[in-house]
């Protein structure tokens, strides 16, 4: 295609071209052809604008059926696999659910067997009878706190 056709076609097309642009169609029989042919489409878009723009919508739910055979295509596919449904989701959350309740009862079971006492309060409880010293003490602290980790 010559360069001048590219630059004057739109024109032509309004009705605006210059005189070099119908001087080179007149010499020129490819270009002449290929604007005729342009010309041709131009006219038929031109009677379908206003049967497009008549055109009655899409119906309702068009375009979420659309999506759904979208996801339904996906999830055919090899890669659909790695998508899995909403059936999955909740299939998960039940379990977790399940898996909380069990973990929070063996939680309240384990508190109530130890009989409600904590590292604290045995760490806290003062022999008043026995006799003190530091080191002693120390050393007591120490068993007591690597026996409770145990």
């Amino acid at each position: 295609m010559h360069d001048i056709l590219v630059d004057e076609l739109e024109r032509h097309l309004s009705g605006s071209a210059s005189q070099a642009f119908y001087d080179h169609l007149n010499a020129c029989a490819e270009c002449r052809d290929r604007v005729a042919e342009m010309g041709e489409v131009s006219r038929l878009i031109g009677e379908l604008k206003p049967a497009v723009e008549t055109a009655p919508g899409p119906s309702l739910g068009f375009y979420n059926r659309v999506a759904m055979r979208i996801v339904e295509d996906q999830r055919k596919e090899a890669w659909g696999l790695f998508s899995p449904g909403a059936a999955f989701f909740r299939r998960v959350a039940f379990a977790s659910l399940l898996l909380l309740a069990g973990l929070g009862s063996f939680l309240v079971t384990r508190e109530s067997s130890a009989g409600g006492v904590d590292a604290a309060t045995i760490m806290a409880q003062h022999d008043v009878n026995s006799v003190h010293s530091e080191s002693s003490d120390r050393d007591r602290l120490l068993v007591t706190l690597a026996s409770y980790g145990q």
